[in-house]
């Protein structure tokens, strides 16, 4: 799966932006040739949907399919999403939300979305320790322009995130998509950790500590984005624990006021 966010909707922390990707012979490159390379090299069963400069979602449909590996993709009031993996506990939850039988993972991970957004007071972290399995999945909110990914803790599915030519954001479960459109600007999405364009990047696990970057440094010596990992020693002062818009702009106010 591919996912593409122009940065006015989504600000990555600084630490993924190597300088040595402008310096290097191979430079990053714009969000339609990322595109343009993954549709060319799944070129029977891919599909893409475009959000003006906004976004671009994709994804490949796995064939045949792997029910412990399924990608989905979903949208319901103008609220896309993008899922791999599988959740052990998703009958439960159907039934915890309300919604009918046939729903899937990408589905239930849309309404819980809502939940957080419309009808708190619901914390973040505690909606995703919630849900059981292997996952990762990507939401992109089109009427309010936001951004909210999710890796589940486990390790069994892999996503990452670099930065392309213009500063967008790019989150692929494909390593090699990444590292051919983000050049030295990348790293893995760290699991147990949820990012928001407004919250910015947090464990799940462990909602009040702060996010430590680790350079990552590659054979050459030179520094390619970074790791994310919780600071077991430093904690923020406060998350507000609803979801609204307006809660995820004051808890991105509250950490850089920490910070």
């Amino acid at each position: 799966m591919l996912a593409i966010f122009h940065k006015a909707f989504a600000h990555p922390p600084e630490e993924l932006n190597s300088p040595a990707s402008q310096k290097g012979p191979k430079k990053p490159k714009l969000p339609q040739e990322t595109l343009n390379d993954f549709v060319s090299s799944h070129p029977q069963n891919t599909f893409h949907m475009s959000f003006g400069h906004a976004a671009v979602l994709a994804f490949v449909q796995p064939s045949p399919p792997n029910p412990l590996q399924q990608l989905l993709f979903s949208g319901y009031d103008d609220i896309y999403c993008l899922f791999k993996g599988s959740l052990d506990n998703l009958c439960g939850l159907i039934k915890d939300y309300g919604l009918s039988k046939s729903t899937n993972e990408a589905m239930l991970v849309i309404e819980a979305y809502r939940t957080l957004r419309d009808r708190g007071p619901y914390p973040a972290d505690q909606v995703i320790k919630n849900l059981e399995g292997r996952f990762g999945f990507v939401i992109y909110d089109s009427k309010n322009g936001t951004v909210f990914t999710a890796l589940g803790s486990d390790g069994g599915v892999k996503l990452y995130w670099g930065i392309a030519g213009d500063g967008s954001v790019v989150i692929s479960d494909e390593l090699e998509v990444i590292k051919a459109g983000c050049a030295k600007s990348f790293a893995p999405f760290p699991p147990g950790f949820i990012f928001h364009s407004e919250g910015g990047l947090v464990s799940f696990e462990h909602p009040m500590n702060k996010v430590k970057a680790m350079p990552r440094v590659d054979s050459q010596g030179v520094i390619c984005g970074a790791n994310f990992n919780v600071d077991k020693y430093t904690r923020i002062n406060s998350m507000p624990r609803s979801g609204s818009a307006a809660n995820w702009s004051q808890w991105d106010t509250q950490m850089n006021e920490a910070a």
